[in-house]
């Protein structure tokens, strides 16, 4: 039995992974729980779940939550804590085993790696932490003796695809696309998007933050740094895909040019499923995949528009470059997509702002020997510098 701590546990891939939870009681115990603010869902969580402890962002929430609680005369022995800490708490809790971060964001980096030091396996979803601290992060997992599972469907494509593989016979990894709402859109008609159609994501459901990065590609680019250092390849040996059915998650070609893939509906619990329950194979929880349904009939592949879509360039930069420049490129690009959510800034303005950060703090003298508290200070300082850019 996995005992589980569920970093970002309200958001789409927490509840998801609580979802497998609940439907595999005799696989899987939630032991702690950590969200930001939204307390509504958390207090469910905890009622149904009965985990040790729980955190949220900061004093106000954890008063509401206490309220939610007493007002369902929840009788648990939860304990609730809150900070800037309190994610590396739950991630460290000595009665999880594995810890599934999906935090959104550079916020998810800390907590995994107080975790990996804890001797904690990571089912990882959050890909910000292996574009920022990859170089950390990986020679840490390798030293621990941890098994960081990719959660990501691209990269628990490309992993399953691998398994049974001699590395060396890795020639070159394709990440699939679906394009995102304005695959072959103009620039001209990308100065005219609002937030709500680039929310409307033609084939996933995700989050805010991931669906604003698949409008824009940058989410392809920050998957192509995370493969990099997830399948110790270089970014340059690795594609990216528009495939806009969604049905292949990503491909594999090796050495002797044979091509394998792994398929299936675009849901996220499948490659939940298979991290969690690795190096088994847990029962079935979706509909079984079909392939002459409809979305089947017509599998196409395409190039992205890197004229168009301008990001996916720099990501590719950025990975060659290594260093502090991906954690940089990942802080501004956070700033920039909620900005734009926020209605402050055009959807076009996320790009430039993106691209004025990386050259700015190119110009910047910073040290370039890797910790966690020089990464964290490099996406600090790349967050001044867009807030500063936008005002």
């Amino acid at each position: 039995m996995r005992k589980l701590s569920v970093l970002g546990s309200t958001g789409s891939i927490g509840t998801q992974t609580l979802e497998v939870a609940r439907n595999n009681p005799g696989d899987f115990e939630v032991v702690a729980l950590s969200c930001g603010r939204n307390v509504n869902v958390l207090a469910e969580q905890i009622i149904e779940f009965t985990p040790k402890i729980a955190s949220v962002a900061d004093d106000e929430s954890l008063a509401a939550l206490k309220q939610i609680l007493f007002e369902k005369s929840y009788k648990g022995k939860t304990e609730l804590i809150c900070g800037p800490e309190a994610s590396s708490v739950v991630a460290t809790v000595d009665e999880a085993d594995t810890v599934l971060g999906a935090i959104v964001g550079v916020a998810g980096l800390k907590p995994t790696y107080d975790a990996i030091l804890k001797g904690k396996d990571i089912a990882l979803a959050n890909k910000e932490t292996l574009v920022a601290g990859g170089e950390v992060i990986m020679p840490l997992v390798k030293e621990q003796g941890v098994e960081l599972l990719p959660v990501d469907s691209e990269h628990c494509a490309i992993w399953q695809c691998l398994w049974g593989e001699k590395r060396e016979n890795l020639d070159r990894i394709l990440i699939t696309a679906s394009g995102g709402p304005f695959r072959g859109w103009t620039r001209q008609q990308l100065a005219e998007v609002t937030v709500e159609k680039a929310l409307n994501h033609p084939t996933w459901k995700m989050g805010g933050k991931i669906t604003i990065d698949s409008s824009t590609m940058m989410n392809k680019g920050l998957e192509v740094i995370e493969a990099g250092h997830l399948f110790g390849v270089s970014v340059d040996q690795v594609d990216v895909v528009v495939h806009p059915q969604s049905v292949i998650h990503s491909m594999i070609r090796l050495r002797d040019g044979s091509v394998l893939a792994q398929m299936g509906k675009p849901s996220m619990i499948l490659p939940i499923m298979v991290a969690l329950y690795y190096p088994e194979r847990g029962p079935r929880l979706l509909e079984e995949f079909d392939p002459f349904d409809a979305a089947c009939n017509n599998l196409t592949f395409e190039k992205c528009d890197t004229n168009v879509f301008r990001l996916l360039d720099l990501a590719y930069s950025a990975g060659r470059k290594g260093g502090l420049l991906p954690a940089v490129m990942n802080a501004a690009n956070e700033v920039a997509v909620y900005a734009f959510l926020d209605g402050r800034i055009a959807f076009l303005d996320i790009e430039r702002i993106v691209y004025e950060v990386c050259e700015k703090f190119d110009l910047m003298s910073h040290k370039q020997n890797m910790s966690i508290d020089i990464i964290l200070e490099a996406d600090r300082d790349a967050r001044k510098i867009a807030e500063e850019l936008m005002n």
